[in-house]
């Protein structure tokens, strides 16, 4: 299973980028993973650069009205879209006025980090620890910080 984080935007704060990078490179040891950061603009191009990126993977969009899970939840829809097709997932998280209509209709499924809204590089940041998270409990191994 690959697994792929679209974000629009970059995340310039030194720490969050850090932390960000130490999940990533634990998801790495576990699954082949890559973030790929676009550019903002018109809702249909930024539509168009996650489909790009996403290539032949599920694309997965944030979005607040999307459905929660809890972390074993969201381990378990992990587990089951790996075994899905080709077994590529691709998250996608929005810029500043979200994903474009259109990307979250085409979607089999949304997925809300929370009701809150949340700081993009901060929604980053949860998302791929809760993608760490997610690999540690399908693969039945204890929570390492």
């Amino acid at each position: 299973m690959k697994i792929l984080v679209v974000a629009v935007g970059r995340v310039k704060e030194r720490e969050v980028r850090a932390a960000i990078d130490d999940y990533a490179g634990r998801i790495r040891h576990m699954r082949p993973f890559t973030e790929i950061e676009i550019d903002d603009g018109p809702g249909e191009a930024v539509a168009a650069a996650v489909r790009k990126a996403a290539k032949q993977a599920l694309i997965v969009p944030l979005d607040a009205s999307g459905a929660q899970r809890t972390s074993r939840g969201f381990a378990d829809l992990v587990d089951r879209w790996s075994a899905q097709g080709k077994g590529e997932i691709a998250f996608a998280i929005g810029g500043r006025e979200g994903l474009p209509k259109s990307l979250l209709g085409e979607a089999p499924f949304v997925l809300s980090l929370s009701q809150m809204t949340l700081p993009h590089r901060l929604a980053r940041l949860f998302l791929v620890e809760q993608i760490y998270r997610a690999l540690t409990l399908i693969r039945g191994e204890p929570y390492g910080m």
